[in-house]
């Protein structure tokens, strides 16, 4: 294969979906096409829309190609979707929005079935976002209809089948909390032959192989050349983490932010996962099982409607830390380590302007992700991937609760469309590390004021 240089990174992110150009050489990414993910409401039940993320992204491919030269495509997806694939290729169903709450209706039924969380690491998860879940609703909902695939596609190689014709998984996106896969015999799990579901599955493969070329006819409509290849995909929060585990040692921790806070701990210390605190066993890039934790930190940080724009004055700092405006957990209460937890406020948040407001968050952010990481054994430094690496705040809240050195990306290569690319330079091949060590000066007084949280959180 030639050298590659400019990748062009698909990215289906829940909020947002993302076409860029990544220059391995040069380290960064540009000419960003970005539009909404939307979720359509009509039909059997709320899912997305599959064809505005299809014209989306052939346009936005056909747009950089005329601009400069694109020398592969790779694909990265949130986790929690899954597509049903009949045998021309088309959606048997609807890809389903792991929001939805259909699936929580046989809960009881799915349930008795599914395997342990000591044989997946995957816990038992709310609506639809275990896929094992999404699946068993599908399939007695509209036995029909599911009656129809003949491919279970995970939604990173839905996308590279799209655009190559060859059908594929691999394990860091089958292995993201589906309840489909033994992370620690590196196979399916019992409920895909308690189902009858091993027949659908296609062949194991790697995150870093090429499916093919692009299709011709995408090629002519695109402009890019037909001997285009087109790598596997990658789960979103694991592209994230393989840019660190090509250049960072262990022990360390990655965080990547952004609608999820999720939480890898590479070469932590040994513990016990704790199913009912939202901790799972992820699979990385190498197909290795690794240590992990999330909750939906962006999702609060934007339900709370938290100004992120808004300035944090000494004046705001003393408001919430003199007066100990804390919120405490769980908010959303559906995930994280505090998951049924009902959240409350300790203080008067209505008396905050709106610097100390988006303070008084940014720490409960903070907070909830380093006993995120406690709780999974983290270790070493804490490398902070995405929007909230920029939020001092809430670097600021990790350091002091964990002890421990806080990283952020720096000018070399590092963040999920990096991730992503560096599929295209091989599974062996080493980078430099992009993180820098976060120039930090939190107030003397947020010690005492995480200590009293923590207290109150887990009183």
């Amino acid at each position: 294969m030639p050298d590659i240089r400019n990748v062009a990174v698909i990215d289906i992110g829940k909020t947002n979906g993302k076409v860029a150009l990544f220059d391995l050489a040069e380290g960064r990414e540009s000419h960003v096409r970005s539009i909404e993910n939307r979720v359509i409401r009509a039909g059997p039940y709320p899912h997305y829309d599959i064809e505005g993320l299809w014209t989306f992204i052939l346009g936005a491919l056909g747009d950089i190609n005329r601009q400069t030269t694109i020398d592969a495509i790779a694909i990265t997806a949130h986790g929690a979707s899954i597509t049903l694939v009949d045998a021309d290729g088309n959606l048997a169903l609807p890809v389903l929005d792991y929001e939805f709450d259909g699936p929580e209706s046989l809960r009881d039924e799915y349930q008795a079935i599914r395997p342990p969380f000591s044989e997946t690491g995957s816990p038992m998860l709310s609506a639809g976002l275990n896929v094992g879940a999404q699946l068993f609703w599908q399939a007695r909902t509209f036995p029909a209809e599911f009656a129809r695939a003949t491919s279970i596609i995970p939604y990173p190689q839905y996308w590279s089948m799209r655009l190559t014709g060859v059908r594929a998984t691999e394990p860091t996106s089958i292995g993201a909390h589906t309840d489909l896969w033994n992370p620690f015999r590196r196979e399916y799990s019992s409920l895909v032959d308690t189902m009858d579901w091993r027949r659908l599955m296609p062949p194991i493969g790697s995150v870093f192989d090429v499916l093919g070329n692009l299709k011709p006819e995408l090629a002519e409509e695109t402009g890019l050349s037909p001997t285009t290849p087109v790598f596997s995909g990658i789960h979103d929060s694991n592209a994230s983490l393989l840019t660190h585990l090509k250049a960072d040692h262990p022990p360390f921790s990655v965080v990547s932010t952004g609608t999820w806070v999720i939480c890898f701990s590479v070469g932590g210390k040994q513990v016990t996962l704790s199913e009912e605190r939202d901790t799972l066993v992820n699979v990385n890039a190498f197909g290795d099982p690794v240590p992990s934790a999330r909750f939906m930190g962006g999702r609060a940080f934007s339900i709370l409607k938290a100004d992120g724009t808004a300035e944090i004055t000494t004046a705001d700092r003393d408001a919430v830390l003199d007066q100990g405006v804390m919120l405490l957990p769980a908010f959303p209460d559906d995930s994280g380590p505090y998951t049924g937890r009902k959240s409350s406020w300790n203080g008067d948040p209505s008396s905050l302007s709106p610097g100390a407001y988006l303070y008084a968050v940014s720490l409960y952010i903070g907070m909830m992700t380093a006993v995120s990481l406690e709780l999974i054994g983290a270790d070493g430094p804490v490398i902070v991937e995405g929007p909230l690496a920029r939020n001092t705040t809430y670097l600021e809240a990790l350091n002091v609760m964990t002890g421990r050195d806080i990283m952020t990306g720096g000018s070399g290569i590092t963040g999920t469309a990096a991730g992503t690319a560096l599929l295209a330079v091989g599974r062996d091949a080493k980078i430099q590390s992009g993180s820098r060590k976060a120039s930090l000066s939190p107030d003397p007084r947020l010690a005492a004021y995480v200590s009293e949280w923590r207290t109150l959180a887990d009183s």
